[in-house]
């Protein structure tokens, strides 16, 4: 859970520099960078996501039945 809170602080530091990069020197290069670092952490959130509910419902209701 850390490395992910890290990695989260991470994305959020490149996210808002990558932002001021663009509005400093208007290369729309770095908005690609933040649309693409956006997906990536999108995605990233929801394999998570369906791992925690795998984890916390399938695998523990599965216990239960045996």
């Amino acid at each position: 859970m850390l490395i992910m809170r890290l990695l989260l602080v991470l994305i959020v530091l490149l996210l808002a520099l990558s932002g001021g990069m663009y509005i400093f020197t208007r290369n729309r290069r770095y908005l690609t960078f933040s649309w693409r670092l956006l997906r990536f952490t999108a995605l990233l959130l929801a394999i998570f996501a369906l791992l925690f509910v795998l984890e916390r419902y399938i695998l523990v209701g599965w216990r239960i039945l045996l």
